[in-house]
């Protein structure tokens, strides 16, 4: 069996999201975990630049070979950068999720609440 990558620096949902909080700024994305039970990744709809997104809701959707899933906000805000290399390579997903593969970053309304610790996540995914 493979072993998922859960880099300590960052923060997890229950969902299989990432986050990296810098200052108000929360980047996205999904964890290996999640890119692998995908699969192959061809197609990343991006939220819009302005949207305001509320944690928890679905604010994305990836569609691999397997299925499309959406991605749900891990935080409340306004989406204010989006990953516009997604576009043509859906694929960093697999290859890069924590670094190139990032989704979005969002303006937080308020302090993250329900996030995982990577000890935490490690333990949720085995």
């Amino acid at each position: 069996m493979r072993v998922v990558s859960v880099p300590s620096h960052l923060q997890y949902t229950k969902d299989h999201e990432w986050v990296q909080v810098s200052g108000s700024v929360a980047r996205i994305g999904i964890t290996d975990f999640a890119q692998d039970a995908l699969g192959d990744i061809v197609f990343v709809q991006m939220p819009e630049v302005g949207s305001v997104v509320a944690a928890h809701d679905s604010f994305s959707e990836i569609e691999s070979t397997k299925s499309v899933n959406d991605v749900y906000a891990p935080v409340s805000g306004t989406v204010k950068a989006v990953n516009d290399e997604l576009s043509a390579q859906p694929e960093l997903l697999n290859t890069d999720p924590y670094g190139r593969g990032w989704i979005c970053e969002i303006e937080m309304s308020g302090e993250p609440t329900d996030l995982l610790s990577a000890e935490e996540y490690q333990a949720l995914v085995g």
